[in-house]
Order: structure tokens, then sequence, then C-alpha cells
């Protein structure tokens, strides 16, 4: 059943009349004209469509828009401020942290969630809070420098936990 449903998206105070059960992905993608949350699996399996709700890093496509009352949801394009792109997107094309670059909004956006908690994580860290999002280029090892090195520049602004 459609109904309004008011949230932040991007900074930006959102309020749509949109049925509760569509899934967040196509309301970014569809409405909100938002094409860089990628769709995938459609089941929450491979991360291609992470954006962060509150802060957490959440699968759009299987995340109900009546869930969102209220909250804050950051896609890949509202992680640059005032025109700067967030150090690990800068450290993604530094280190090549791409090849198709089909993964790769999800993969910025779940890493910036773990480097907003820690930027000093380790390289087992990085691995395990990142396993659940899936690269089938192999650009693992790229993905895994750009993320050290993006936490290294966070750490040293004293940005992030």
């Amino acid at each position: 059943m459609a109904g309004k449903i008011a949230f932040k998206l991007n900074d930006k105070p959102v309020e749509l009349d949109v049925d509760g059960d569509r899934k967040l992905l196509w309301v970014l993608r569809t409405e909100l004209g938002l094409t860089g949350t990628k769709f995938s699996c459609g089941e929450g399996h491979c991360g291609s469509c992470t954006v962060l709700v509150n802060g957490v890093a959440t699968r759009s496509c299987i995340t109900k828009m009546k869930t969102l009352a209220g909250k804050e949801v950051v896609t890949i394009e509202g992680l640059a401020r005032n025109g700067k792109l967030h150090p690990l997107q800068r450290a993604f094309m530094e280190c090549d942290g791409f090849q198709c670059g089909f993964c790769t909004p999800g993969m910025i956006v779940t890493g910036a969630a773990l480097l907003a908690s820690n930027p000093r994580l380790t390289r087992d860290e990085i691995l395990r809070g990142m396993e659940q999002n899936l690269c089938r280029c192999g650009a693992h090892a790229r993905i895994v420098q750009a993320m050290e090195k993006a936490g290294q520049e966070m750490a040293g602004k004293g940005l992030g936990g």
C-alpha cells in the first residue's frame, strides 16, 4: 500500500508517496535517478547494491521503503562532500581498485562504513569486513590496497572512529 515516507537522502530531505514494500534499490534507480547503486543478485548476497542507512552498510535490493522513515540514506553519489571525493573514492582511482567497475559502488560504500568505524583496520580486518561484497573480475588485491590507503589518510586527518 502506498503512503508518504520521509527520510534524508544524501543530506537532503526526501518525501515520497511510495508502496512501503517497494525495495529501496528500485526507488533510487527509477524514481530518484540515482543509478550508481547497482542491481546484481537481487537477494542481498553480492553487495553491489550497498548503501548506508544511518551509517550502516545495507543491501538496498532487500530493504523495504517502509523501514526508512526518518532515517538517513547515503548512496555512492552522496559520499563526496563539498565537491571532494571521499578518501576511499580517490584511493580506488589511485590504486585501480576496480576492473569492470560493476561492484565498485557497493565496495566503496561498504568500505567507507568500515573505515568510518575504524580507519586503522588491519589487512585481516579489511578482508573480513569486505568478504560479503563480491567481485568477479578479481580486483580484490587492489581493493584492499585502496582500503589501506584511504584508512591511512583518514586516520591522519582524524576522520572515522
